[in-house]
């Protein structure tokens, strides 16, 4: 039985957003047993003209398409601005779809559709608040890279989407299917949807105060320090009450969670890059036992440590 995947395209539109997914699928359809039939299609059947000025020619006019089994709604400057003959396409078609994804800010069509009324989604990280505030019936995430509510999936920027597309191709045609289509693409083994979308550092602000952001820095050049309230409030000489406020304030989080959050992250890089054990690689990054750490991947992640490495060290190393 043939699976059909529709990514809609329209001018505006993300190049990266729909060629990510598409290769994935495209990839998936050529193995042995596969039952995708992969296509483009746009309102009317005519080229568009990515954000980035490359042009693409559809496969197929939306109007004509029928039964479709996954439809992939892409991002870009044209989903913000939210054409509205194609919000009206979606308001009425994405019900009949076996699954709807979107890519990135492909989320704001389908909010505006009415798709993700009561229901949690995520996108961008720069376009959270955003997405939010114009959406209020949307239960928006900021955190993961992916989430799935039903036969609803949305992911965060560009390259999200082929983390979403892979896990989408593990479900309907099995693990090695996905693995084969990942090794191809040149990507590590796919990342769990609740992952975050970026780095400590780069998802905390960079505090004002020189003395606090000399506090941040040394805790990622020494996740394995001393870090608690009061030993880092010794560093810039203030009191623990007074410290957990200002860092609170400037950097957007309290430094108990800025802390795991540095921690977490050179966890995943030394289970990514080296031979050490879990209790090893606990005690190099600063948490208290190997249990520990294993909560924080879980509470995080979605998955313990053992099982980050297995799904996210390179082949070979």
């Amino acid at each position: 039985m043939v699976h059909e995947v529709v990514v809609v395209v329209f001018d505006g539109v993300q190049s990266l957003d729909v060629t990510g997914p598409l290769e994935v699928f495209s990839g998936a359809a050529r193995e042995p047993g596969a039952c995708y039939r992969v296509r483009t299609a746009s309102l009317g059947g005519g080229p568009v003209t990515c954000s980035n000025g490359l042009v693409l020619v559809p496969s197929a006019a939306l109007e004509e398409v029928e039964g479709v089994d996954t439809l992939v709604v892409p991002g870009g400057e044209g989903a913000r601005r939210g054409d509205g003959a194609l919000v009206e396409w979606l308001r009425g078609r994405c019900g009949d779809a076996g699954r709807v994804v979107s890519v990135c800010t492909g989320a704001f069509l389908l909010a505006r559709a009415g798709v993700l009324d009561g229901l949690r989604a995520t996108t961008h990280w720069a376009h959270c608040e955003r997405l939010a505030r114009e959406f209020p019936r949307v239960r928006v995430d900021p955190e993961p890279i992916f989430v799935r509510q039903g036969r609803v999936v949305t992911s965060a920027g560009v390259s999200a989407g082929i983390d979403m597309a892979l896990a989408l191709v593990e479900e309907d045609l099995g693990r090695q299917v996905a693995l084969t289509v990942a090794r191809y693409l040149v990507v590590f083994l796919r990342r769990p949807g609740n992952q975050a979308q970026f780095s400590a550092p780069l998802s905390a602000q960079v505090a004002q105060r020189p003395a606090v952001r000399e506090v941040q820095h040394w805790v990622v050049e020494h996740p394995e320090g001393e870090a608690s309230v009061e030993a880092l409030a010794r560093r810039v000489g203030l009191s623990p009450r007074q410290f957990a406020r200002v860092f609170a304030r400037e950097v957007g989080c309290t430094p108990g969670r800025y802390v795991e959050r540095v921690r977490l992250e050179a966890a995943r890089r030394w289970l990514e890059e080296s031979d050490a054990g879990v209790v090893a690689v606990a005690r190099r990054c600063g948490f208290a036992s190997a249990e520990v750490m294993r909560r924080a991947f879980v509470r995080a992640l979605g998955c313990s440590p053992a099982q980050y490495r297995e799904r996210f060290r390179p082949q070979g190393v």
